[in-house]
């Protein structure tokens, strides 16, 4: 996690325990969060983090299971969610939010979307409970510009610099990091991955054969392809 994106999400923690201190003297602490960003990059994780962190329960909203095609159905189970959400504190994800929060002026959007949107909106702007509400979407650029309005808190996960890059491989190769590492020829590599898919080539590699063995302390020449699992699979090897 960029030590930024930490840091927004510690203050989160802080003002969720001082919550009483800081109602005393007429503020609320942040309850509402849209994290965005590409796929992969660990967005969801803070839902999972603060739940743990709070000894909350964690409510993961499926919004392939909450839209119908049938008029106010939509709407009436997203009131539904909400009610629970004033009724059971916890922190509740909205995962891929672009499917409830398009931009309300895109011309192939239909009419049951467009209510399901202003529900969703207006139920965000309502939200006066001590649950978390916390949304995720790879595409803020499709979100409707009203909805960022209604958090108190926007977080931009962004793809992974080649300091984060070294620290997930390392982290998922620890018994198998040699003493020379070819640290440029894998950052390139991995330019423009997310850290979902920079450890799956981790994976990748570490278990092709012949690479469970102890590493060599001497890495081959670098591999000229471009694919990460490729290029870890030459340092590894």
């Amino acid at each position: 996690m960029a030590p930024d994106v930490r840091e927004r999400i510690d203050r989160v923690v802080l003002e969720q325990r001082q919550q009483d201190r800081l109602r005393a003297h007429g503020f609320e602490p942040m309850r509402r969060l849209l994290l965005t960003g590409p796929p992969g990059t660990g967005k969801t994780m803070p839902a999972r983090a603060l739940a743990g962190e709070l000894r909350l329960l964690l409510f993961t909203v499926r919004l392939d299971g909450l839209i119908t095609k049938l008029m106010g159905e939509t709407a009436a189970k997203l009131r539904l969610i909400f009610d629970s959400v004033a009724e059971t504190r916890g922190v509740y994800l909205f995962d891929e939010v672009d499917a409830l929060a398009g931009e309300r002026a895109l011309g192939d959007d239909v009419g049951e979307i467009r209510r399901v949107l202003n529900s969703f909106l207006q139920f965000l702007e309502q939200h006066e409970s001590q649950s978390l509400l916390i949304a995720a979407s790879n595409h803020p650029q499709l979100l409707d510009r009203a909805l960022f309005r209604r958090f108190d808190l926007v977080v931009e996960y962004p793809l992974p610099t080649p300091d984060v890059v070294r620290t997930v491989i390392s982290n998922r190769l620890a018994s198998m990091v040699p003493p020379r590492w070819p640290w440029k020829t894998i950052e390139q590599a991995a330019n423009g991955l997310s850290q979902a898919e920079i450890t799956v080539a981790c994976e990748f590699a570490a278990k092709a054969p012949g690479h469970q063995r102890a590493p060599h302390t001497t890495p081959p020449p670098a591999c000229s392809s471009s694919r990460p699992d490729a290029a870890i699979s030459t340092a590894v090897y």
